[in-house]
């Protein structure tokens, strides 16, 4: 049997930096790798240049090293898009790659299943948001460190977890709306799920119902906070949703989503959006992947910090951190559920988890930063 042409190495939708290739003038030089026809005489070429607009004087053509079935040649990365094409033996096999040229270390953390602080907010005597315990909590770190935070919001309380009469956004009176759009420079806030149950709501939903979802809590939080704490970023709830409701946000502005790509003991992640087992796992050995039959970015969770002892934390992020590949881009998460004493799953060192964290990517050099500022917070 023939082999097939194709590209191995870089992986279609790889976001590559510098870890990743050499820096020259011309560019990223990065090695392809591939496979081809074993047979005598094969030669093989590989052009790369930008992936869109392309022009004949903006692409460079080199001729692979063969050996056997393989093929490897350094090919420099232009632009920010970038199409990668291999052709040999009356075959043609062609990748997209994103640049991620101005890359230095950074960090964001986010919090997800948000809904009670808004509750307490709603219902309470506050004269500022900061008055809440659970943002000044927040914004000390912000004060301390120059840390920003993204909060994944609910539209309603449900009966899982959550006692009392139920709450609901339209109840998020909009008193507060100046002082959120003051402080958007190191807050975010943006859907994650209708309410907290069902596990997995959106992994078999429609176009329409992620539409409707989705519409429904932005438009309450612009109402409340303003659009400015808006964000083309997001995380819906356990990181789970079919294609077609992916593509609803894409629709509506959303560029990226948080997952948690990499195996646990072993175990394949729930937590990988509509992505199959094996490209979960090559994206969990890195920072990010960009999916470019919908134009969707995907950034990897290193850590859900609530499951790990504060112990755990700082061996954690040096871990992720010595892997080229995984520690340019740090993304840690937590929920709101843990910071609750009223709730079961209520820890009470989950502040020091926080501040754990936080105090490490401080003192290690990474910069607090939006995943939709620039291009993935560069």
């Amino acid at each position: 049997m023939t082999t097939t042409l194709r590209i191995t190495n870089p992986v279609h939708g790889d976001i590559l930096n510098r870890h990743d290739g050499t820096a020259r003038a011309e560019g990223l030089v990065v090695a392809i790798e591939g496979s081809c026809p074993a047979e005598a005489g094969v030669s093989v070429s590989v052009e790369g240049a930008p992936g869109v607009n392309q022009q004949a004087r903006s692409r460079v053509q080199v001729d692979a090293t063969v050996r056997g079935d393989c093929f490897e040649a350094q090919v420099p990365l232009q632009d920010r898009h970038n199409r990668i094409t291999a052709r040999g033996a009356g075959q043609q096999a062609s990748i997209e790659v994103l640049w991620d040229r101005d890359s230095y270390p950074r960090c964001r953390f986010s919090i997800d299943d948000n809904i009670l602080f808004l509750k307490d907010l709603a219902r309470g005597d506050y004269t500022s948001v900061f008055d809440h315990w659970y943002l000044a909590f927040w914004k000390s770190l912000h004060e301390r460190y120059g840390a920003k935070f993204h909060f994944n919001i609910y539209y309603q309380t449900d009966a899982s977890v959550f006692g009392g009469r139920p709450f609901r956004l339209p109840e998020m009176p909009d008193r507060f709306r100046a002082e959120w759009t003051a402080n958007a420079d190191w807050l975010r806030l943006t859907f994650h799920a209708w309410q907290n149950k069902p596990d997995h709501p959106y992994q078999s939903s429609t176009y329409e119902q992620m539409t409707h979802d989705y519409e429904w809590v932005t438009q309450e939080i612009e109402r409340f906070a303003g659009p400015d704490l808006i964000s083309s970023f997001t995380t819906v709830h356990w990181a789970d949703a079919s294609r077609e409701s992916v593509r609803a946000l894409r629709d509506r502005g959303v560029t990226g989503l948080k997952g948690r790509f990499a195996r646990n003991r072993g175990r394949v992640p729930e937590t990988r959006y509509y992505l199959d087992e094996a490209l979960a796992d090559h994206i969990g050995g890195r920072d990010y992947w960009w999916d470019p039959s919908i134009d969707m970015r995907f950034v990897a969770c290193e850590a859900v910090v609530n499951n790990l002892a504060v112990s755990e934390v700082v061996p954690r992020l040096e871990q992720v951190s010595a892997n080229p590949h995984t520690g340019e881009v740090i993304e840690l998460t937590i929920h709101e559920q843990y910071f609750r004493p009223e709730l079961s799953l209520y820890q009470a060192d989950v502040q020091q988890k926080v501040i754990a964290a936080i105090s490490w990517l401080s003192e290690h050099g990474y910069a607090p930063v939006f995943w939709d500022e620039g291009f993935l917070g560069a």
